[in-house]
């Protein structure tokens, strides 16, 4: 008698504990991140020197900024899978002013940013005005950036991008990368606006309930454009950065920031259907690719497994994500 009074008592507890630890999943994600990162420690004794610390951040840095516009999108309850043309789209239109057209560095990168936003802000009001599934329409709309980023290239890498703008994508005071730096400041400003201000408070309100969010005199649409707009400035400043690295405007830019961002969020905590998430958990999320993805070209082992592990990793985030999702509506 005493022992089935224990097990019904001990069984809530257990219980209790892993709604705390599924509903908290930033602790998780960071847990993760910090135990992937000893482990690789162990395993390569290359892995914690400075240079490869380096490589790392920069390398986040680029797929940081597209995971960002993504968990925005993301806690919205939407997504946007061009996001990657976006970024080559306005690296090449970057090199073009800049080479061809011989127009002021500065000036270039501002023109791309705003092409970024427009196209970002094209995608929001097609999926506002026509009341289509962002998903199915950024599948086109990334075809029709791509095939742009090709008519104007004819897939070939322009070279010769001017000095001026090059430490942007080069330069590692201290140590630390620019763009790596650019990555900490956009992050501090969008979690400053997720958590402090009245629009966080309405995107996240959207993300729960749209219904509702109008029925509370919340301008939806309005917000669902004004974020598309963001993710599409965030991913041509990622283009931009990864042209002034390269010294070159690739046509090949954007192509692998599609996968990434979305499994970064949904590991780092961002719901798959809205209204959960964080962009500082993203960014984690992004972290333990980005480690992963390192040990494995420190092992030496070929990076066309690259597409493989992060194919796997964006399949197994969402099968987590939705488990834990039903776990703790059942548990509720």
């Amino acid at each position: 008698m005493s022992s089935e009074v224990v097990s019904e008592t001990a069984s809530p507890a257990k219980r209790s504990l892993a709604s705390r630890i599924a509903a908290v999943p930033l602790l998780g994600v960071l847990t993760a991140l910090i135990v992937i990162f000893v482990v690789s420690c162990m395993l390569s004794p290359h892995f914690l020197t400075p240079y490869n610390m380096t490589i790392m951040a920069r390398t986040l840095a680029f797929v940081g900024l597209v995971t960002l516009g993504q968990s925005m999108l993301m806690i919205l309850g939407e997504l946007d899978l061009s996001l990657g043309a976006i970024a080559g789209l306005c690296g090449v239109v970057g090199g073009i002013m800049m080479v061809q057209m011989g127009w002021n560095p500065w000036l270039s990168l501002a023109l791309c940013l705003a092409l970024g936003t427009f196209c970002g802000m094209f995608n929001g009001f097609l999926v506002v005005a026509l009341r289509l599934h962002s998903l199915v329409l950024t599948i086109g709309m990334a075809g029709v950036y791509g095939g742009a980023n090709l008519v104007a290239t004819k897939g070939v890498a322009i070279t010769g991008i001017p000095d001026a703008i090059s430490f942007l994508g080069k330069s590692a005071p201290y140590g630390v990368p620019v763009p790596f730096m650019i990555l900490v400041v956009a992050l501090i400003v969008i979690t400053f606006m997720a958590v402090k201000t009245p629009f966080g408070r309405y995107l996240y309100a959207i993300g729960n309930n749209p219904p509702a969010a109008r029925m509370l005199g919340i301008r939806v649409d309005t917000i669902r454009v004004l974020v598309f707009a963001a993710a599409g400035f965030l991913s041509a400043l990622a283009g931009m950065l990864m042209v002034a690295r390269l010294g070159t405007a690739q046509p090949s830019i954007g192509e692998g920031w599609v996968l990434a961002p979305i499994a970064a969020s949904v590991i780092g905590g961002v719901a798959t259907t809205g209204g959960v998430g964080s962009p500082i958990g993203a960014i984690l999320g992004a972290a333990i690719i980005g480690i992963i993805e390192n040990i494995i070209v420190l092992f030496g082992v070929s990076p066309y497994w690259q597409s493989v592990v992060s194919g796997a990793i964006v399949v197994l985030a969402i099968s987590f994500d939705s488990i834990s999702r039903r776990y703790l509506r059942r548990e509720g």
